[in-house]
């Protein structure tokens, strides 16, 4: 997804409307940048907060499970390996997919719920890190993806995508 202009008209219409939504349910377009802008700026990466959430001026990321740099690591080397249709998953053999399927494990019961430091600004969204669409193939969410990993230029693009 964050491959922008290597996506069909289709997918980007699809990743356009994803996060429109998840942005007016966050108080609009600006807000919504705004997180991703001081998601971007966190260091250490804000998945690995010993407090398994993300505080900020205008609402909050939270999850239910620390989690370590290594699966952070393993998460973006796998965004840049992931085959042609967004499958993280890879040959069974070796080492990786065991540290795939370990990292898939770990993550895929956590729910990342984002809410607006106003509820007046919107309900806020809840999501998955992984999206399975069946036992061979498991895709990063867009959602996940565009919070933690995508550039904030790219994220802009699929928000104006017309």
């Amino acid at each position: 997804m964050c491959d922008f202009n290597n996506l069909t008209d289709e997918e980007k219409l699809h990743y356009h409307n994803i996060l429109t939504t998840v942005s007016t349910n966050y108080g609009g377009l600006n807000f919504f940048l705004q997180l991703i802008e001081a998601l971007r700026d966190a260091s250490p990466h804000p998945l690995t907060s010993r407090h398994q959430d993300f505080l900020f001026d205008l609402g909050d990321v939270k999850w239910g499970k620390t989690i370590f740099n290594d699966k952070v690591l393993l998460i973006k080397k796998l965004r840049k390996e992931k085959t042609e249709n967004g499958n993280l998953l890879k040959d069974k053999e070796g080492k990786e997919y065991k540290n795939t399927i370990n990292l898939i494990k770990t993550l895929s019961p956590i729910t990342f719920s984002v809410r607006p430091a106003l509820r007046d600004n919107g309900e806020g969204f809840d999501f998955k890190a992984f999206d399975n669409v069946d036992d061979k193939t498991i895709r990063l969410n867009p959602i996940f993806e565009a919070l933690f990993f995508c550039s904030v230029d790219t994220v802009k693009k699929i928000l104006n995508y017309k």
